[in-house]
């Protein structure tokens, strides 16, 4: 999906505002994995006669009967790597987080938190240049913290930056069944929209904590649902989606920005190029921080438009 109409990420997203998780190191297969039977071992050390009875071949409980599956190695190992995260710069200390974030991490053994305040302040500082990488760290914090809201917080968006959008949708979830926020709901509806299913993103659009939303969330569950709407093939529900929308509000705020090229974007899908053109404009007018390529869509619209 185009980046214009993605919904822009939460402040937790980012160095200033993200957290930690709870304890709970990757497993690497049961801890008994490999012991002989307890009953067939007593039977092997002696015969009715209390001598040593002949075991027939290799006994059991040698070196080799210890050993674990390849398969379960590869499987430590991805695991492991997982755990372990991206390598941490050193100048990240942690301290870089939103001291409300801090705080949610203060219930973890110091050590233990400083290690997940590193791995999200590390997190928030590449999302937007390098989200996969992102994601790693997130990762290696919800291995150490996965009970805290605000690393699945964290890890959601940056899944969702990078482009997972089940693990996203999965991540949110969980951060919203622990503290009922609902601020996460236009990318949660984004990621049932990239996953191929729009009708639950409408539903999600639909949630009556919509009407709490500020004005900025407001717009991009708009932009959202009107994306549904396309999605379904409904391009007049689309506009009608947006034109109920603040489109014309004086403000120059981003949300605005975003409004206005959403629709302009539409219009052009429908086919209404000279209201296309129009309404490209009026956004590249707003769009002092160049968050669109408005002006560039205009350029290619004037030679076609009426």
């Amino acid at each position: 999906m185009a980046e214009q109409d993605r919904p822009r990420r939460s402040n937790a997203g980012r160095p200033e505002n993200r957290g930690g998780r709870s304890a709970g190191a990757p497993s690497g297969g049961s801890r008994g994995q490999g012991r002989p039977d307890a009953r067939s071992s007593r039977e092997g050390k002696s015969g009715r006669d209390g001598k040593p009875a002949s075991s027939g071949g290799s006994r059991p409980g040698r070196k080799e009967d210890w050993k674990r599956p390849r398969e379960d190695q590869q499987s430590r190992t991805e695991s492991q790597a997982r755990y372990d995260g991206p390598e941490l710069p050193e100048e990240i200390t942690g301290k870089e987080l939103d001291r409300s974030v801090l705080a949610q991490l203060k219930g973890l053994p110091e050590k233990l938190a400083n290690r997940v305040a590193r791995h999200l302040a590390a997190a928030g500082m590449l999302i937007d240049d390098d989200p996969r990488t992102a994601y790693e760290h997130t990762l290696a914090a919800r291995a150490r913290a996965a009970r805290l809201a605000v690393v699945r917080e964290a890890c959601g968006e940056a899944a969702y930056a990078a482009g997972e959008y089940a693990e996203a949708l999965s991540e949110l979830r969980a951060a919203k069944r622990m503290n009922g926020a609902t601020a996460y709901l236009p990318i949660m509806a984004d990621c049932e929209r990239a996953l191929g299913r729009p009708e639950r993103a409408l539903a999600l659009a639909k949630s009556p904590a919509v009407a709490n939303f500020t004005p900025e969330a407001k717009a991009e569950i708009t932009i959202v649902e009107a994306g549904a709407r396309r999605d379904m093939g409904e391009l007049d529900a689309a506009l009608r989606t947006l034109e109920n929308a603040p489109i014309n509000s004086k403000t120059r705020a981003t949300w605005v920005v975003r409004l206005r090229y959403a629709y302009a974007d539409t219009l052009e899908a429908a086919g209404r190029t000279s209201d296309a053109l129009e309404w490209f404009h009026r956004t590249e007018a707003i769009d002092s921080d160049e968050i669109t390529d408005a002006g560039d869509r205009a350029s290619l619209l004037e030679p076609l438009a009426d």
